[in-house]
């Protein structure tokens, strides 16, 4: 049973979405403001943690980033509008994903259940250890080192650098990666693609200006490489 930390400020809104995803299965630990959630944080370990941005004392987006800072436990973000500002900025502070409020149960736990299956490696005839230069994919252990070095990634980073490595050379475009990754299987929001290979490049790539290894193909996405 996946232990969820719901932050949420709004009493109805808590309440009624912590008892829905306790009836779809999950152990839900709430909190209704941002120092309070990351006490439960360090407190109880969640699996994923699902923030409103809009939170007193410390806002959701100072939230997410120390969670980020802690590890590598999935953030999905809560926001009452798809204002552009509150997403890119809640994706900059290292959420994996976004959803609009008002929101419908089954819709979170879709969502929930996305994120954490990215932890999971998709079947693959691909050999479980592959090295690029200094990077060293072994998706049998789902573990990447660079430079000797192990690298701590989200599901969501680690999902996106196995779905783009498992055939070098090839352009995946972004709704691809949407689908394959993020499992939005209408048109989304790249967004969440162009953001999560920003954070994957700071972590994997020597120099992020000239980057090796997820190269951008203007116009279409984006390849692995070297090739």
């Amino acid at each position: 049973m996946p232990r969820i930390l719901l932050v949420e400020d709004d009493d109805s809104v808590r309440i009624s979405l912590a008892k829905a995803l306790g009836r779809y299965g999950h152990e839900v630990d709430a909190a209704p403001t941002g120092e309070q959630g990351l006490r439960m944080y360090r407190e109880r370990a969640p699996e994923l943690v699902v923030l409103d941005l809009m939170l007193p004392e410390i806002d959701g987006f100072e939230v997410c980033r120390r969670v980020r800072a802690a590890g590598n436990v999935p953030v999905i973000m809560l926001t009452a509008r798809g204002d552009d500002t509150d997403i890119v900025g809640g994706l900059e502070a290292g959420a994996d994903d976004y959803v609009v409020k008002p929101v419908e149960p089954r819709v979170m736990d879709a969502r929930i259940k996305a994120v954490l299956r990215r932890g999971t490696p998709a079947p693959t005839e691909q050999p479980s250890t592959a090295s690029f230069r200094d990077l060293i994919i072994d998706r049998a252990s789902m573990t990447v080192t660079k430079a000797g070095r192990e690298v701590a990634l989200t599901p969501t980073e680690l999902r996106l650098l196995l779905e783009l490595s498992e055939s070098p050379g090839r352009v995946l475009t972004r709704q691809q990666l949407l689908e394959s990754v993020w499992d939005h299987s209408y048109l989304g929001d790249s967004r969440l693609v162009d953001n999560g290979v920003q954070r994957l490049r700071a972590k994997i790539e020597t120099d992020t200006t000239a980057p090796v290894f997820i190269q951008t193909v203007r116009g279409f996405g984006y390849r692995f490489g070297p090739v």
